[in-house]
């Protein structure tokens, strides 16, 4: 991933502002970016969130490790009702950059992955990392698609036989003779 689905929080870093040591950064967007990103993914809201990252120098590319954390609002698959939930996650990429002799190779078909392995780097369409496009993925990759708010509970009660629409259709069948 190399922009994010919301541009208006972004934080770009060339690659060539890397050197010998690490670079941290503690990211964390205003109430304006913050809503744009909740829209962005589907959120009611996201009161809040921060991201603590170090950038390194990688082979010709980057090294992206930190975690981030974040309050979403949500509203409950079940009940329908808006409740708000932490999140939290660890982030380790590796960019590249295109042309670079370390991007992984196009690969057609079926490709066969360990799970034990790290991923292949990303290849960055340009000569900058946005850090804050990769918070908002893996924060995206947190969300519960089916969130439930903590003590609610999903109760279902199965048609009986004589409810069922097979019921029904036997009656006007029965119904016809």
């Amino acid at each position: 991933m190399s922009a994010g689905p919301n541009a208006d929080w972004a934080t770009p870093l060339k690659l060539r502002e890397l050197g010998r040591t690490a670079l941290r950064f503690k990211l964390e967007p205003d109430a304006d970016q913050r809503a744009k990103v909740a829209a962005d993914l589907g959120l009611e809201a996201l009161p809040s969130l921060t991201a603590q990252l170090t950038v390194r120098a990688w082979r010709d590319g980057a090294a992206i490790t930190g975690r981030f954390d974040a309050v979403v609002a949500q509203l409950c698959s079940v009940s329908l009702e808006p409740f708000e939930q932490p999140l939290s996650g660890e982030i380790d990429v590796r960019v590249v950059p295109v042309g670079s002799v370390n991007a992984p190779e196009e690969v057609s078909g079926e490709i066969e992955r360990n799970p034990d392995t790290p991923d292949p780097p990303d290849v960055l369409p340009g000569e900058a990392v946005d850090l804050a496009a990769y918070v908002v993925e893996h924060l995206a990759l947190e969300i519960d698609p089916f969130p439930r708010k903590p003590g609610v509970a999903f109760e279902y009660d199965a048609p009986t036989a004589e409810e069922s629409p097979f019921a029904a259709l036997q009656k006007l069948k029965d119904r016809d003779r």
